[in-house]
């Protein structure tokens, strides 16, 4: 392959938007970090001059990315006909960044700064108001990052492995290990029950030693019922994951409770957020009450 068609080959674009307090501006500011050509508050219908002067290969600019928001106004509505358009034409990935109401809310009271679509009426009022002007455009969307859960760190490494690692999946999976005497975690989006297994809370030996240790994780996988309840999971969420992705979901919580969170649940967390991890999912563990007594 000629270096020119390789050149070309490596071109991104990327047409960056979504709603107002979502997080737009860290995703924009991590392309910039990665090399990208960046562009904040580009005007909807220069786009498609934008993308011709960068196929046409002019300058150096091989990877680039075009923050268009709301405060187009009405004209942020005939973004997704251009997209439509420039699809058929270029390489262009189209990414919405959203979050739900009650983060927006809290976003913009903490930075008290107003809504771009309020209009003198009240924050959430702005943030149901965009919500309904973007729609058109998160339904053509190719990617569609959730920030609600996210850190700005995690955002951040989530923006990282999808457009630096194309091969990376684009979801981030939290572990969390927990104990149902302390409740169970508000953001699970899966909980499992392990306190079917042997405690080893009940082993002196082993008490007072977490699930990472490599003793009290040999006697917990020393019982059938064990393997058998890691492999009944990872077939789960084997099938499960690749359908949350296809539905936009871009953080996903798998939570698993024993009595204390402390042992069991600390175990099985590890061994299930490694295996995600080589399947090349971007993952992280959690050990939420570890630290506390309790088995």
């Amino acid at each position: 392959m000629k270096r020119s068609e390789k050149k070309r080959n490596a071109r991104q674009l990327v047409i960056l938007t979504g709603l107002s307090g979502s997080g737009k501006g860290t995703i924009l500011n991590t392309f910039e970090d990665l090399g990208f050509y960046c562009v904040d508050n580009l005007p909807v219908a220069l786009i498609s001059t934008f993308s011709e002067l960068y196929e046409e290969g002019r300058g150096e600019v091989d990877r680039a990315a075009l923050l268009v928001d709301a405060r187009e106004g009405a004209e942020i509505e005939k973004l997704p006909q251009i997209y439509r358009k420039l699809r058929n034409e270029h390489s262009v990935t189209l990414v919405f960044v959203e979050a739900s109401d009650e983060v927006l809310l809290r976003r913009f009271s903490e930075t008290r700064r107003p809504h771009p679509m309020s209009l003198g009426n009240s924050v959430i009022q702005g943030i149901r108001a965009e919500r309904r002007r973007m729609a058109p455009i998160r339904r053509v969307a190719d990617v569609v990052i959730d920030t609600t859960k996210f850190t700005v760190h995690e955002l951040r490494q989530f923006v990282i492995d999808r457009f630096q690692n194309p091969g990376r999946r684009p979801l981030l999976i939290s572990v969390v290990s927990f104990g149902f005497r302390y409740g169970i975690p508000a953001d699970a989006d899966l909980v499992f029950d392990v306190r079917f297994l042997p405690n080893p809370h009940f082993i002196p030996k082993l008490r007072p030693f977490s699930g990472k240790n490599a003793r009290v994780a040999r006697y917990i996988r020393s019982f059938p019922q064990t393997g058998e309840f890691l492999r009944r999971i990872e077939s789960l969420l084997t099938y499960l994951i690749p359908h949350y992705i296809r539905e936009g979901k871009s953080y996903l919580t798998v939570a698993l409770g024993c009595t204390g969170g402390r042992h069991r649940s600390v175990a099985l967390a590890e061994v299930i957020g490694r295996n995600l991890h080589r399947k090349g999912y971007s993952t992280k563990v959690v050990h939420r009450d570890m630290d506390k007594s309790g088995g």
